[in-house]
C-alpha cells in the first residue's frame, strides 16, 4: 500500500511513522509513506495556502489551488489511477473499524490534513471520502490522519505477528474485546478466572464471547442495536438485565 499525506506540518509525522508497528510495516515494504507539504504547490510568490473567506467571518480558509495541484501530482505518480482521496474533516463521516477495514483493501490512499478555519468548499469535489475521528475539533487534521494510518496499516497482511490479532480487536466483531490476563495467576489477591487456567478451549472461547458481550452491554450498549444476537446471547442479556450473574461469569 502507498499512503500519501498532504499537510502543512510534515514534521508532526516523523516520530509516529518511524516507530513501532508503522515503522516495521515500512521496513517490510508492506507500505510506503510519503508526507508532502502542500505549500510547495502554491503558485504565488509568497507560497500562501489560505485566504480570507468570501462574505467575511473569523479565520482563514484553505485555498483550492495548492491542494488541487498536489492531489493531481500524486495521482500522476501513482500506478493506481483511482486512489482514495480522504479529507480529514469534522463534518465527515465518523470513523469506525469497518471503515478502516474498507480502506485497508485499497492500494493507494491520499489523506488531506486541513488547518485554519476550514477548506474552500470546492476542495470537496476532488475527494472520495470525508472522515472525522470524533465529535470534537482539533487544530488540524494531522492527529486524525495519524489515527487513520495506524488503524489501516495494522490490518495489512503481514504487519502484525499474529494474523488473528485484528480479528479479535474491539469493534472488529461488532463487540468490544473480552478481558485479557497474563502471569502471575494471582497478583496481590487479584486472580485470573479459573476457566482461563482450565485448558478447556471450548469453555475458554465461550467465556470470552460472554465477556465480550457483557463488556459491550455495560460500556457501549449502542453497539448492540444492530448486532445479530444468537438465542444464547439473548438469554445472557436477559439474565444480566435482571441482575443475575453466575459464579462462572467472573
Amino acid at each position: 500500500m502507498k499512503i500519501d499525506i498532504l499537510t502543512l506540518f510534515p514534521e508532526m509525522f516523523d516520530g509516529v511513522l518511524s516507530s513501532s508497528i508503522l515503522k516495521k510495516a515500512a521496513e517490510k515494504q508492506i507500505v510506503t509513506y510519503h508526507v508532502v507539504n502542500f505549500r510547495e504547490f502554491s503558485n504565488d510568490k509568497h507560497q500562501s495556502v489560505d485566504d480570507y473567506p468570501y462574505g467575511g467571518g473569523a479565520g482563514m480558509v484553505l485555498k483550492p489551488q495548492p491542494i488541487f495541484d498536489a492531489v493531481a501530482h500524486l495521482k500522476q505518480k501513482s500506478e493506481n489511477t483511482q486512489p482514495r482521496v480522504i479529507l480529514m474533516c469534522p463534518q465527515g463521516e465518523r470513523y469506525t473499524q469497518k471503515k478502516a477495514e474498507e480502506l485497508a483493501e485499497e492500494d493507494h490512499l491520499i489523506l488531506i490534513c486541513g488547518h485554519y478555519e476550514g477548506y474552500d468548499e470546492r476542495i470537496r469535489t476532488i475527494v472520495t471520502d470525508e472522515i472525522s475521528i470524533g465529535d470534537f475539533v482539533l487544530t488540524g487534521g494531522e492527529i486524525g490522519a495519524l489515527a487513520v494510518v495506524d488503524s489501516v496499516v495494522r490490518l495489512l497482511p503481514g504487519v502484525l505477528g499474529n494474523e488473528n490479532s485484528p480479528i479479535m480487536d474491539s469493534f472488529s466483531s461488532g463487540l468490544l474485546e473480552h478481558p485479557h490476563y497474563t502471569r502471575p495467576a494471582d497478583f496481590r489477591g487479584l486472580k485470573v478466572p479459573d476457566v482461563l487456567l482450565s485448558g478447556n478451549h471450548r469453555l475458554i472461547e465461550q467465556w470470552r464471547m460472554k465477556e465480550s458481550l457483557r463488556r459491550t452491554w455495560e460500556r457501549r450498549p449502542d453497539l448492540l442495536e444492530n448486532y445479530p444476537l444468537t438465542p444464547e446471547q439473548k438469554e445472557w442479556l436477559q439474565e444480566w438485565e435482571k441482575g443475575n450473574y453466575s459464579s462462572s461469569d467472573s
